[in-house]
């Protein structure tokens, strides 16, 4: 009986959780996705992986276009793998917490996981980050069963979950590949012990090899062009004008200001929330799974040093697979400390008490953040090409930056696209009026330093405001965006 009420409970989150993401699946589409859609979904079956790409996340990019093939395509289509992904992850989340904390923790994890600010957007986002957050979930879930009863099956799934987190993108190697690093330190401290056995050295070493070899035949096809783009990823990161972009403190600003908004000084006290927090649940959940937290800190802890070390930026995305991990560690963080509070005040009636609120709590402020997802687009490309086009008669229309890309092979729009200060000084040079459709604004006020001067973007801090002028431009219309620089604006020069 006690298990039919935890999978209903599980099911009830999970209905809220569809719903949550279904809502505005069918949004427009930002650069990456348009970009994954006109540069490799569109392409044959047989030309799909016929070259390496950061931007290409194989298998979730096959696993779009079987849905385009079925479905026809819609940005619901597109993205329609990463939904079920991101579904499948909590499910995933679920049973990795009930093996680890038990039932309670896992409703609650799972629940504040379907608001999730950023488990909804990234299920709403054709790319292949939720499927790396679902292998790595499994990956985990097997990890651990593994270790504590050795199986030749459980291992095989769980070289399955490496080789599928590699094919997707190969930043889901350094989750498997802390993972690994946590095996070795295990086996030296057994064998310091004498508590070494053969299960536990030849099964999980049976994982890594299955894993390994799956995802190296896989990437056999591109490994000529993998090799070249990995070895030159640091030349383009070097002069990239964003080079914040590189720092493992701006990551971490940068992906508590996109759940929370722009908060000034109170992006750094969640900051330090979340890790006071996340410690507290490692102290609590040290006991029954000690492996887990020291899994998810080198995860990170790996991921970013070798980002830095390759020359990489380093995106918040690409410590996503991270978020349930974390969220389970807060959860059990704040049951720590009302744990704490209620022995000191009246003992576990008032603990109990005490964590039901914080819960509640949890809850209104995570459905709350949630609802950000819902005021914009990810980045209102669509917006910008429809009133540019309607405002554009007898006017020259210029794209500024790589969206052009985006107006031109998936709007199909004739805009010249302009990408350096020399284009857009010879652009404006001659007479007449001009429209600019401006795609990640603050990357392009850096490429082109006169654009920013014409329109006074380090001067106006209300550039988006529809009566903003400047000295040459004035800000037609901004469309806002959910992604990080994601605002597009369209300037106007008469």
């Amino acid at each position: 009986m006690e298990g039919f009420r935890d999978k209903t409970w599980l099911g009830a989150i999970l209905v809220l959780a569809v719903a949550l993401r279904l809502w505005g699946l069918n949004a427009p589409m930002w650069h990456d996705e348009i970009q994954t859609l006109t540069t490799h979904v569109r392409l044959g079956w047989s030309d799909m992986v016929q070259s390496y790409s950061m931007n290409h996340h194989y298998l979730h990019n096959i696993a779009a276009k079987l849905s385009v093939s079925l479905f026809g395509e819609h940005p619901w289509s597109v993205r329609l793998p990463a939904f079920l992904a991101g579904i499948g992850t909590l499910v995933a989340m679920w049973y990795l917490a009930r093996d680890v904390a038990g039932a309670k923790i896992a409703h609650v994890t799972t629940l504040l996981l379907a608001l999730s600010y950023h488990q909804i957007w990234f299920s709403q986002n054709a790319r292949g980050y939720t499927g790396l957050a679902l292998f790595s979930t499994l990956g985990m879930l097997f990890f651990l069963r593994g270790i504590a009863a050795p199986r030749r099956g459980t291992w095989i799934a769980y070289g399955a979950c490496l080789a599928a987190a590699v094919f997707t993108h190969l930043t889901g190697a350094f989750f498997f590949a802390a993972q690994g690093v946590v095996w070795l330190g295990l086996l030296a401290g057994r064998a310091l012990r004498g508590q070494l056995t053969a299960q536990v050295v030849r099964l999980p070493f049976l994982g890594f090899l299955v894993g390994g070899l799956i995802a190296a035949v896989l990437y056999l096809p591109v490994l000529p062009s993998l090799i070249d783009t990995v070895g030159s990823v640091s030349q383009s990161s070097a002069t990239d004008v964003m080079q914040e972009y590189q720092s493992p403190l701006w990551t971490a600003m940068e992906a508590i200001r996109t759940a929370i908004g722009h908060a000034g000084p109170l992006t750094a006290m969640v900051g330090a929330l979340v890790v006071a927090l996340s410690v507290l649940g490692a102290v609590a959940i040290n006991r029954d799974a000690p492996l887990f937290a020291v899994i998810t800190f080198a995860h990170i802890v790996l991921t970013a040093a070798l980002l830095v070390a390759v020359g990489m930026r380093v995106w918040p995305r690409f410590f996503f697979v991270d978020i349930g991990f974390l969220m389970l560690l807060i959860v059990l963080g704040v049951q720590l400390c009302t744990s704490l509070i209620g022995h000191f005040l009246g003992g576990e009636r008032v603990a109990r008490g005490l964590f039901a609120l914080a819960v509640i709590a949890m809850v209104v402020i995570s459905a709350g953040l949630a609802k950000r997802n819902y005021d914009f687009p990810k980045q209102d490309l669509a917006g910008a090409y429809a009133f540019a086009k309607a405002n554009g008669q007898g006017k020259r229309i210029y794209a500024i930056g790589y969206s052009g890309q985006d107006f031109r092979d998936y709007y199909g729009a004739d805009w010249p696209i302009l990408f350096t200060n020399e284009d857009y000084i010879a652009a404006m040079a001659e007479p007449g009026p001009v429209l600019l459709v401006v795609g990640f604004p603050e990357r392009n006020f850096r490429d082109v330093p006169q654009l920013a001067a014409d329109a006074d973007a380090y001067g106006a801090a209300n550039i988006c405001a529809p009566d903003h002028t400047a000295p040459v431009l004035h800000t037609l219309r901004c469309f806002g965006g959910t992604l990080g620089d994601g605002n597009v604006i369209v300037f106007a020069r008469d």
